[in-house]
């Protein structure tokens, strides 16, 4: 009987949850994960706003950190959603940090030489009210494959809007189309690379 797969998606917005304001990095994760469901895949999203993540490139940072629960997670789910406001044409320092703690990974290979996240699929979402979704993308697909998980093509779903406008991607009425198009591509190609990777996973490195 074929895996049963899940998502988690890491929302990097600046904005915790307390303060009931919504996120528009959020809404973009919402309608991948969405789009997931309709495959299949069942998934979650962690703000990470909302926990205590300590800086450093360890997977325990030690007392307080939170890192250590979500590591978990993400390494129960098959496929990874990076979401990210853009902030000055970069991804937020908060998914960086997530980045950050994601680099232990290089150093937790198995007697095989693979790290973790070996057999797991990333994908990006972003927004902004500036240019830069080429850019963040690409930051954080770099990050992403340095720490071992893989990229099915076409792998980022984002929106910008007009540099410095006051609409956001959670103000609008209705998902362009292109945007929407976009989603349902990263679901179907990152569901795919995902059940094959369930079925074969990648040799030793050794």
């Amino acid at each position: 009987m074929p895996k049963t797969l899940t998502a988690l998606a890491l929302n990097g917005t600046l904005k915790p949850s307390k303060g009931k304001e919504s996120s528009s990095t959020d809404r973009m994760i919402q309608l991948l994960l969405s789009e997931l469901k309709s495959l299949g895949i069942e998934g979650e999203t962690i703000r990470l706003a909302d926990h205590n993540i300590l800086p450093g490139v360890t997977s325990d940072e030690g007392k307080g950190d939170e890192w250590p629960a979500i590591r978990e997670k993400i390494l129960a789910a098959d496929i990874l959603i990076a979401g990210t406001p853009v902030w000055m044409g970069q991804p937020s320092s908060v998914i960086k940090r997530a980045m950050e703690r994601l680099d232990a990974f290089i150093s937790e290979k198995d007697d095989e030489g693979r790290m973790p996240s070996y057999g797991r699929v990333a994908a990006v979402a972003v927004v902004g009210n500036e240019d830069g979704a080429h850019h963040v993308s690409a930051e954080l697909f770099q990050a992403l494959n340095d720490v071992g998980f893989s990229l099915a093509p076409n792998a980022v779903a984002y929106w910008v809007g007009e540099a410095m406008g006051s609409t956001d991607f959670k103000d609008l009425k209705a998902v362009p189309e292109t945007v929407s198009g976009t989603i349902t591509m990263v679901a179907r190609t990152s569901a795919h690379l995902a059940r094959l990777l369930a079925q074969d996973p990648y040799p030793s490195l050794d």
